[in-house]
């Protein structure tokens, strides 16, 4: 295959099974993270920049701005710079320092935001950088993830065909909420395409999506101090939380059993698949969405340093391996 574009790089139909993952029925693994940006994020950034083209809103020279924790920023980054476009991403601390450096070496300005909002994260801080930069330069264009309904569709006409194309009518489907883009265009699709298909929503404790009380959280991806506007609980999907610490565990479960290093999102949704097992049917054919691969987490997942200094109890850190210098 030959493309034009970075951005136009996304395999759709990659699909890992997980052998024994559970005690009946298969588990499939979406890697999403297979393309030059490194995250399912590719498809929702270049929908969100053929949106505002087609809008008139972009314009050659223009330079956009957005908040992001990592990968829709990576994305952008790749998107932005294969099109002629500037950009500025807003982020902070939790964001991983690998994806800061990709985004920088493909000239993104990147910000990084360290005032907490009154919930405890950084979303409503970056997002209020962001008004403030807006009202300074009026020729700044901000595609604003959270709200923009180009991101949903994208993942309904894309992602979520590509389930269903890939793997047929599956009894569940689980899907990690950040900005709630892919749970949005799942629903959407298998509401109509395979309603009895099980939707579940998997978000991190601390995020207050799903209306739960707001609380620190450290793993950039999932969560949010602020519900997403495009975020509508119609019924239509079934929702969990996942702790951190669980995440971290699954994560590395999954590096040692399976040889695949997974992001944090993943793990928050494989962790959900282990926690609702009991309420699966018998030979239940499961589909998980996988954002991203976990080489950008070496240093905070993946690190015992960092996650004993973020956590009281996480099982599975004796199984890491060690290097050893003679």
């Amino acid at each position: 295959m030959i493309f034009e574009r970075a951005s136009d790089v996304v395999l759709d139909d990659v699909f890992l099974r997980l052998p024994g993952f559970l005690a009946t029925g298969e588990v499939f693994l979406k890697l999403e993270g297979l393309n030059p940006a490194g995250s399912v994020k590719l498809k929702t950034a270049v929908a969100l920049i053929e949106s505002m083209e087609r809008a008139g809103s972009l314009r050659a020279g223009s330079r956009v701005i957005e908040s992001s924790s990592g990968n829709l920023g990576v994305a952008l980054a790749v998107a932005c710079a294969a099109r002629g476009y500037g950009l500025t991403v807003v982020t902070d601390p939790n964001a991983a320092r690998h994806s800061l450096r990709v985004m920088e070496s493909l000239g993104t300005d990147v910000v990084v935001i360290n005032t907490r909002d009154a919930q405890g994260g950084y979303l409503h801080t970056r997002i209020n950088y962001i008004h403030q930069r807006l009202a300074a330069d009026p020729a700044l264009v901000w595609p604003n993830q959270y709200a923009n309904p180009a991101g949903v569709h994208a993942h309904r006409d894309r992602t979520a065909a590509a389930v269903h194309a890939g793997l047929g009518a599956v009894d569940a489907l689980f899907v990690g909420c950040g900005t709630t883009g892919t749970l949005m265009g799942c629903v959407d699709y298998f509401g109509e395409h395979s309603p009895a298909t099980r939707v579940i929503a998997v978000d991190s404790v601390g995020s207050v999506t799903f209306g739960a009380p707001a609380a620190p959280r450290f793993i950039p991806g999932l969560g949010a101090s602020r519900r997403p506007e495009i975020f509508a609980d119609g019924g239509g999907f079934e929702k969990t939380l996942i702790a951190e610490a669980d995440t971290v565990a699954m994560c590395r479960r999954v590096a040692e059993t399976y040889g695949l290093l997974v992001g944090g999102s993943t793990g928050t949704v494989l962790a959900a698949v282990r926690h609702l097992a009991p309420t699966l049917p018998e030979g239940a054919r499961v589909a998980v969405i996988s954002p991203d691969m976990g080489d950008k987490y070496i240093d905070t997942v993946y690190s015992d340093t960092w996650v004993t200094e973020r956590y009281a109890d996480v099982s599975g850190l004796a199984s890491l391996g060690h290097a050893t210098t003679t």
